[in-house]
Parts: structure tokens; sequence; C-alpha cells
């Protein structure tokens, strides 16, 4: 079979395994601040793919624990960096897959991510002040992990989503931002974790999420923009959660994807003929187990975690993916 018609699991699990080898590259250091985040991509891309083992479990807590934050109390991307809300989710999402929150101090964390709560319920990603509806999001998704999601003023923060709601049903960025299909997934998958779906006007958002899907197959973020294989997880995620994934129509979508492989070396791009990266790597993978797609492991579209994982810690949401196929 070709590149094009089946997922190349044994070279993108040798793509993921070698990103980090090559420490005197000029690419590696110029992404020290996404770090923690492509490590957290890369592990759940693996386990999605049945292959968790290949990132020695050891090493990737010792990495995770080297980005600590004493002042702060909480991660940033990467040793000697500022904590960041988008790094300390992801540092929580890997010590989580791999079973190990004892090592950090969980209150003190809860703590740092109560801190960026703005008087607004918008989040701030760190003591700099940016705001952004992605950054309520991390705050959502962490605070649940922790056990301390209890401690959130919940109605604060579903206010400001509220007023970032468009006429198109979609979300955006902040208030009178347009819709993004990325910002749509952090605003719904957040009110899924706070259990107020009811904020959503799901029929309106379901079409402008299914209009996002192009004749190549591909889904943009938005109107009059190309196609881009990490929509295939903003996108569906969000129909997964609305229970409306069966609008995309999912054998072009998988094609699209499968057709974005780099089929010497392993990995996924944005497009075909593109360079492969592991955010694109992480999300078309992402995607496919959404899509059905066989031999994949499920995933949770609302953590965007190991869907098995999210079980066993009770905290699944209602979702409905696509049927796993078996050929």
């Amino acid at each position: 079979m070709s590149s094009e018609s089946q997922l190349l699991i044994p070279l993108h699990v040798s793509y993921i395994k070698a990103l980090g080898d090559n420490k005197d590259d000029l690419a590696y250091h110029m992404t020290t601040h996404l770090r923690m985040n492509a490590i957290y991509w890369g592990l759940t891309a693996l386990c999605i793919m049945g292959h968790k083992e290949a990132l020695d479990r050891q090493e990737t807590i010792d990495f995770v624990m080297s980005c600590w934050d004493e002042d702060a109390g909480a991660f940033g991307a990467h040793p000697d960096h500022d904590a960041h809300i988008l790094s300390t989710l992801s540092a929580i999402q890997i010590l989580v897959t791999h079973d190990a929150l004892d090592m950090i101090d969980v209150p003190r964390v809860a703590k740092y991510i109560l801190s960026l709560q703005q008087p607004s319920g918008v989040f701030a990603g760190d003591s700099f002040g940016e705001t952004d509806t992605r950054f309520i999001y991390c705050a959502v998704n962490a605070l649940s992990l922790l056990g301390h999601l209890s401690d959130l003023d919940v109605e604060k923060t579903v206010s400001y989503i509220r007023r970032c709601k468009n006429f198109d049903g979609g979300f955006g960025a902040r208030i009178g931002a347009e819709s993004h299909a990325a910002q749509v997934f952090v605003c719904v998958a957040a009110l899924a974790i706070l259990d107020k779906l009811d904020e959503v006007d799901q029929q309106t958002l379901s079409w402008w999420l299914a209009e996002r899907q192009l004749p190549n197959g591909g889904l943009n973020g938005r109107p009059e923009k190309l196609e881009d294989v990490c929509y295939s997880f903003w996108v569906l995620s969000s129909l997964s959660i609305l229970n409306k994934i069966s609008w995309i129509d999912s054998e072009k979508l998988t094609s699209f994807i499968l057709s974005a492989q780099e089929s010497e070396n392993g990995g996924i791009a944005d497009r075909p003929g593109d360079m492969p990266d592991v955010f694109h790597t992480h999300f078309g993978v992402a995607g496919l187990s959404l899509l059905g797609y066989p031999g994949l492991a499920d995933l949770d579209p609302v953590y965007c975690m190991p869907a098995d994982l999210i079980v066993s810690k009770g905290l699944r949401k209602s979702w409905k993916a696509l049927e796993r196929r078996t050929e």
C-alpha cells in the first residue's frame, strides 16, 4: 500500500523518538519555547499509535521536573524558562500519562493556575499578562486533572467564554475576535469539562465547523483559508463533543491526512509536500483516531489524551467519535 493509503506507524514512531537526538541542530535550540509541548505531543501520539514505551519514562519525567520554576510554582517550557500555563498543562498531561503526578506539589500548582485568572474571567498565560481563551482551556483542563476544579470560579469563567461567542456560533481568542476552529475547540472543551455545554449554539456551530471541509478533504480553521492537518483535531474534537462528527466526510479527510505523511523518514506535515513536524504529527494521528482509523487507540477529544486514561480518572465527558474500523 502507498503512503497515501495507510498510516506509517513504524516510521512515525521512529520520527518522534529521533526528535531530540541532534542537540547541535539550530532548529533544536530555536524551538526550546515549545519543548514541553512537543514532548506532550510526541508522547500522546505514541500512546494513540500503541507505542508509549518508545520514549523512556524516567528520562521524560526527569526532563519535566527539570523545567520546574520554583519561584512561580509551575513549569516552564525548558529548563531556566519562566513558568507559563501552556507548558504547565503539558507537564501535567505528561505526568498524568506516566502516573507520576505525585512528583509535584499539586496544591501549589493549582494555586499558580488560579492566580492567573483576571477580573473579567479570562486567564493570563503567565505573569506578563497576555490573555486568550486558550489559557482558559489550559486552566480548566489542568485543574480538572489535578483534582482542583472545585476551586475555580466557574460562573466568572463561563461568563467570559459566553462573551466570546459570535453570531456564527463560533468563538474567538477574546471578546469581539473572529471565530476560529482552534478557539472553538478550547471554548467548547472547557465548557464540556465544566458541564456547561448548554452555552453553545450547537446546531449553528456544528454547521460552521462542517463548513470547514474543503473539496480536497482537508479542513481549514476559518473561511477562505487553506486546509491544514492540525484542524483535523480542532474541528473533529468539537464535533465529537457536540455528537456531530458524522457531518464531516470522513473518507476524504482520512485520505488528506495520510497524504501529508513523509514516507521516507516519518512525520506528518500541515499539508502534502511540506516538512513534517511533531505538532502536525500529533494532531494528524489524533484526527485519525477520532475518525475510527483501524489499529489506533481511542483519544479523548475533550482532554486530548488517551481515552482509557481519562476514564480511569473518572473524568470522561459525553462525546462520540466514529466507530473504530477493523480493516
